[in-house]
């Protein structure tokens, strides 16, 4: 199965120009049916606080995008946008459609990032979720979630085979990004998408640096600082097998990690 990292110079608050440079790049790319494209954080926008001007009204415009992306390439379309809360902050969700078009996953950014200021107009998730791709069970996370493995741990005890991670993530901590997602791979023995932008908004500059980690731990593909398509072959017996010849997960210990259970539901 083929992973498509679209790694966009996102447009700031610009949802028209953004649908347009994915379209471009996606069907430059020529996606194999059945892919799983996977989209930066607020790909249709860049990461902005400004809420009131760019959260998603009803219908969609962003997720009547991606549902017609999905038909248009007969793929799984995973992307970032933002919705609006109920006590009137946003939510900056990760959404997924299906080759039908059909929404399979919603989730909300547990942590938004308090640094930033994202907490002063982000109001946080508070589930972890995931969703069927063929024959992998793949859990959606969003930039800062990253610095805590416990969801990702949630997730891998839920069955999760592949985890995505779609970001903003700054040039200044760059580093950080390669490793913890490198990291979340090896301690869960399963395959790490990262999405990241590239460009700069207003206050930050992005270096892409998209990473497809295999569930050892070692890089199977990454982007530069440009504007790209990045991809990856992936298959769900590498993890199952991996996961049996080196059974870590085996000696969790689920009295330490709310949620989790035993080695036999990793597999």
């Amino acid at each position: 199965m083929r992973i498509v990292a679209c790694q966009l110079d996102c447009a700031w608050e610009d949802k028209k120009a953004n649908y347009a440079k994915v379209r471009s790049l996606l069907d430059a790319a020529s996606i194999p049916a059945g892919a799983l494209v996977v989209l930066p954080e607020m790909f249709s926008t860049g990461f902005s606080m400004n809420v009131a001007g760019i959260r998603e009204a009803e219908p969609s415009e962003t997720e009547t995008f991606l549902a017609n992306t999905a038909r248009h390439c007969s793929a799984f379309v995973l992307g970032g946008l933002v919705t609006q809360a109920e006590d009137g902050r946003g939510r900056n969700e990760a959404v997924v459609f299906g080759p039908d078009g059909e929404r399979l996953c919603r989730y909300g950014k547990i942590h938004p990032f308090s640094f930033g200021g994202e907490t002063k107009h982000y109001a946080g998730g508070n589930e972890v979720v995931t969703f069927q791709w063929q024959d992998f069970v793949v859990a959606p996370f969003v930039c800062y979630d990253l610095r805590f493995p416990e969801i990702f741990r949630i997730a891998t005890q839920r069955g999760a085979h592949l985890l995505a991670v779609i970001a903003n993530w700054p040039t200044r901590r760059v580093n950080h990004w390669v490793a913890l997602l490198q990291a979340r791979a090896i301690e869960n023995q399963a395959y790490v998408v990262g999405v990241n932008r590239v460009g700069n908004d207003p206050k930050l500059s992005y270096p892409g640096r998209s990473l497809i980690v295999d569930p050892q731990g070692e890089v199977l593909a990454e982007g530069s600082a440009e504007e790209q398509i990045v991809s990856g072959e992936v298959d769900v017996a590498r993890v199952i097998s991996w996961r049996n010849e080196f059974p870590a997960l085996r000696d969790l210990r689920p009295e330490f990690v709310p949620g989790t259970k035993t080695w036999e539901r990793f597999s």
